[in-house]
């Protein structure tokens, strides 16, 4: 095969094209731990290394590997990370968070004067500014955008979703924190139809700017109508506002 070169086995005879693409396969199945590599998973350099130290062939191609690797059907050396729930109501309280996008709480129907707000907030957002304005498209030339660009810091910016409304607020702050998350809390409550709405529900994650008891005593205590509900721990692709990601485009081009 053009792209590798065969090295001899153990006994000292060469070892066949199909059998080296078996041992190949093999080895990206295994777990680099179990030969020594201090790595969590191959990549495809890694593995060339390996094969190339174990003396299995005396060369071979990043795009040789690749090609092998991607002619089986099964590919058991795929694999995709995730985190396992740790939190012991993980059911019931996602039970509750996935009962409210349904419009129900507590085995009932929300009526037209409750609301439902998914909040979250991204931290380091790049600012930054084109040192020339983009041109618009003109006779016989393209739109031209200038390709330097300076730095106006980094900034945090906060967001709620209404779930069933797909109504979006948001704002940039310098960083995240209870005063900033009280902002964003201020900015929506205040603002019809939740200022005078029966009963608005918060859906957030455990972050520090609105963990515990302590924020649902605070956000409570200044908001009559506000109800703050609490995602499992581990549990923020729960939240409406990362699944829709409507958010992520506008905090970028409000920073």
């Amino acid at each position: 095969m053009a792209g590798w070169g065969t090295a001899s086995g153990p006994a000292g005879r060469a070892v066949s094209p199909s059998a080296v693409v078996v041992e190949v396969k093999a080895i990206a199945c295994e777990l680099p731990a179990t030969r020594g590599v201090p790595l969590g998973r191959w990549s495809l350099a890694e593995l060339r290394e390996e094969v190339i130290t174990t003396g299995l062939v005396s060369d071979v191609s990043v795009s040789t590997l690749w090609r092998w690797l991607d002619q089986d059907a099964l590919k058991p050396w795929r694999h995709r990370s995730w985190i396992f729930p740790r939190d012991p109501a993980f059911a019931a309280k996602a039970a509750v968070v996935l009962d409210l996008y349904g419009r129900r709480f507590q085995g009932r129907r929300l009526e037209p004067g409750e609301f439902v707000i998914s909040a979250d907030e991204k931290t380091s957002i790049q600012a930054r500014c084109r040192c020339h304005p983009t041109l618009p498209p003109a006779m016989a030339r393209v739109m031209r955008v200038e390709h330097e660009y300076e730095r106006g810091g980094a900034l945090a910016y906060l967001a709620a979703w209404d779930v069933h409304q797909a109504r979006l607020f948001g704002r940039c702050e310098p960083t995240t924190g209870i005063q900033p998350f009280g902002r964003l809390v201020e900015q929506v409550m205040a603002t019809e139809p939740y200022a005078s709405a029966r009963r608005v529900f918060w859906v957030v994650d455990n972050g520090s700017s609105h963990r515990g008891q302590a924020s649902v005593d605070r956000l409570e205590g200044g908001w009559q109508n506000l109800t703050l509900v609490h995602l499992p721990v581990h549990a923020s692709w729960l939240n409406q506002i990362l699944v829709n990601r409507p958010w992520v485009g506008a905090a970028m081009r409000a920073a």
